[in-house]
């Protein structure tokens, strides 16, 4: 049986939700079908961390923008055929605020070649 139990951390509320909104929106624009989890869990010997993921089924992050995924301007091609899809600020503005907060941001494509998986982890 599932206990939910609140997780509180010291931050912006305003400044998350607009990170975790950007994630989403990231996870919404690159997933076709499938379904996008959100999830959360404490980490670190005393659980003072919190990490957040998205995960979605999409088509991956692709390994030339890997490197730069966060950096100002840093876009993804849907393919070849499609033109550039954002300003590729939000994740740069996504790093700005989680690192604003003493935390980190990265992303990874999952281990089964579909999709991707963005984290942030912030202390408690």
């Amino acid at each position: 049986m599932y206990h939910h139990q609140d997780v509180i951390v010291q931050a912006d509320k305003g400044r998350i939700i607009q990170v975790i909104s950007n994630l989403l929106n990231n996870a919404i624009k690159f997933t076709e079908k499938g379904t996008i989890s959100i999830g959360l869990e404490r980490k670190g010997d005393d659980n003072r961390e919190v990490l957040i993921s998205v995960k979605d089924p999409g088509q991956g992050i692709n390994p030339e923008i890997l490197p730069k995924l966060f950096t100002n301007f840093a876009t993804k091609s849907k393919s070849k055929s499609e033109s550039e899809t954002g300003t590729g600020l939000g994740l740069f503005i996504s790093k700005s605020i989680v690192e604003g907060h003493g935390g980190k941001i990265w992303a990874e494509n999952n281990a089964d070649g579909k999709g991707a998986t963005f984290y942030f982890c912030l202390s408690r």
